[in-house]
């Protein structure tokens, strides 16, 4: 994966092997298992570390394999060592992506959440357009992912649908997709087929552990019970088992629908609900730092971050890094790892928050 012009990636295998041995130690320790939730984050840091470590020391070894096939010229090896080449290359990217995580929440789990916005029909079927992008981009880079609410609209496609993805980097991932998101194309929804613009929001969020310290008040709640849409079970379509909850002092609504009992899905809301609003403080502080070295980009709902135009013409453009890419069914149907390194090569140089 090339640089961009004036950003800098570092990796010091050195200082992550430092990192590595003070994680072991620690682990080492009488007692380490009396606090179970600290324990656990130590473990956790400590198996990243070593992945991370590994990488490093398999791309050193298939470099200087590289090197020795080299120095015989390539000949009859070309095919082989243009393959080893190829892998050389993706782990690189790799490591390099790895480096550019040097956020709070950055190596974690992610919250992904998908609104329609304007464009009545259309933009409920862009949502769900979305949604089947982001679930099949997530499956190809080995993410779990859980839908946990999906609300279906008035004709076709969705109004909201919320997703847990899980794996190493999620969250680091998937900020860059949040923002608004345009599609033109030429309405299915239009007897005249005429060329038609829907606008749908993606939210993303740090997917928090149970225990994570962020505090809610009961008194800045609004919890709702509605009955649960779509396939489920006669229990589910049958009681008001699905929560919604909204956080007066932030406007922010959370729900969930996917489990059975309305008091799973009640917990499970107030943890994105927790979620969101770490985002939200991390939004805030992108926003200072943006401010402090004069960044001209907005952050936030309100910023509409790429097209996808499928009519006249086909291109899928990023607003904020300049990529493009022409065949624009191939994003929509998860080709997305160049938005999201072009995006962070960017935000690594100061470029974008």
């Amino acid at each position: 994966m090339p640089s961009s012009p004036g950003s800098v990636i570092i990796f010091d295998p050195e200082a992550l092997a430092r990192g590595q041995a003070g994680l072991e130690e620690a682990m080492g320790a009488p007692g380490f298992w009396d606090d179970q939730a600290q324990a656990a984050r130590i473990s956790m840091e400590h198996a990243r570390a070593t992945r991370k470590l590994e990488r490093y020391e398999r791309l050193r070894h298939e470099y200087e394999d590289v090197k020795e096939l080299l120095s015989f010229g390539e000949g009859e090896l070309g095919a082989e060592i243009a393959e080893m080449v190829d892998s050389l290359e993706g782990e690189l990217g790799h490591l390099q992506e790895d480096a550019l995580f040097t956020g709070k929440y950055d190596a974690g789990d992610a919250i992904l959440e998908i609104h329609s916005g304007t464009g009545g029909t259309d933009a409920q079927d862009w949502a769900e357009m979305l949604l089947r992008m982001y679930l099949r981009w997530a499956s190809d880079r080995g993410f779990e992912h859980e839908l946990l609410e999906a609300s279906p609209g008035e004709e076709a496609g969705l109004k909201s649908a919320t997703v847990a993805v899980r794996g190493e980097n999620a969250y680091g991932v998937l900020k860059a997709e949040r923002g608004v998101h345009r599609l033109v194309r030429q309405s299915p929804f239009d007897a005249s087929h005429r060329r038609h613009t829907a606008f749908s929001q993606v939210v993303v969020a740090p997917l928090l552990p149970d225990d994570a310290p962020v505090e809610i008040d009961e008194a800045d709640l609004r919890i709702d019970t509605y009955r649960a849409s779509g396939a489920g079970g006669q229990h589910v379509n049958k009681t008001d088992s699905a929560v919604r909850i909204t956080h007066l002092p932030s406007g922010i609504v959370v729900q969930c629908q996917n489990e059975r009992s309305q008091t799973s899905n009640k917990q499970t809301a107030l943890r994105i609900l927790r979620s969101r609003l770490a985002e939200l403080e991390e939004e805030k502080r992108e926003a200072e730092l943006a401010r402090e070295r004069g960044a001209a980009q907005d952050i936030g709902f309100g910023s509409q971050i790429r097209s996808y135009v499928l009519h006249p013409y086909q291109l899928v453009k990023d607003h904020r890094t300049d990529h493009e890419v022409g065949n624009a069914q191939s994003v929509l149907d998860g080709a997305l790892d160049g938005f999201v390194q072009s995006y962070l090569l960017a935000k690594a140089a100061g470029k974008v928050l």
